[in-house]
């Protein structure tokens, strides 16, 4: 099993589960992008965003349920979340982020990593379920869209900072979190 195919391998342990309803699951996320992150996957085979069709709405808003659950389990407040896909999945099996705004986390290195949270690469839940609702499906970002996501200066999700490197970024942030 590639890495690619990691989250079936997860999912497939009980112990792994955070949460686990008929038709989903919540896991924590392994390399976690922040101090809270976890994933929320439907246990349906459903390769990525891209498979989904109208179908699936009722599918979507169970995985939204789960977003909010497990936010509330946690204890903690839902402002300070962000719920969405990646336009650009790297796992294989359609996934769900809760993943906190803070984003103080070592697993963080890179600045694909923050871009894939911090720019369009991240399609907010409401914006990819009103897609589907109206479209039927969701369309791929053209590469040079992707590309120019990409490539957007490290800028901080909290206030108008603009990072010159992740270490840059990272103190920063954790700045936000101490205040």
């Amino acid at each position: 099993m590639s890495w690619q195919t990691g989250l079936i391998k997860t999912i497939l342990d009980p112990k792994n589960l955070i949460i686990s309803t008929d038709v989903a699951v919540v896991i924590a996320d392994k390399y976690p992008k922040a101090r809270h992150h976890y994933l929320v996957l439907p246990k349906e085979d459903i390769a990525s965003i891209f498979q989904l069709s109208k179908k699936h709405l009722p599918l979507l808003e169970e995985l939204h349920l789960l977003a909010h659950n497990i936010i509330e389990v946690r204890g903690e407040n839902e402002r300070d979340f962000r719920i969405g896909f990646h336009a650009e999945p790297s796992m294989q099996r359609l996934h769900l982020h809760v993943i906190s705004k803070d984003f103080v986390s070592s697993c963080l290195k890179t600045k694909k990593h923050w871009n894939s949270f911090n720019t369009q690469l991240f399609l907010p839940y409401d914006s990819i379920y009103d897609r589907i609702k109206v479209n039927g499906c969701i369309e791929r970002l053209p590469k040079d869209k992707l590309k120019e996501l990409h490539d957007t200066p490290l800028n901080c999700n909290q206030c108008e900072f603009v990072a010159k490197n992740i270490p840059t970024l990272k103190q920063h942030l954790q700045e936000h979190y101490e205040l």
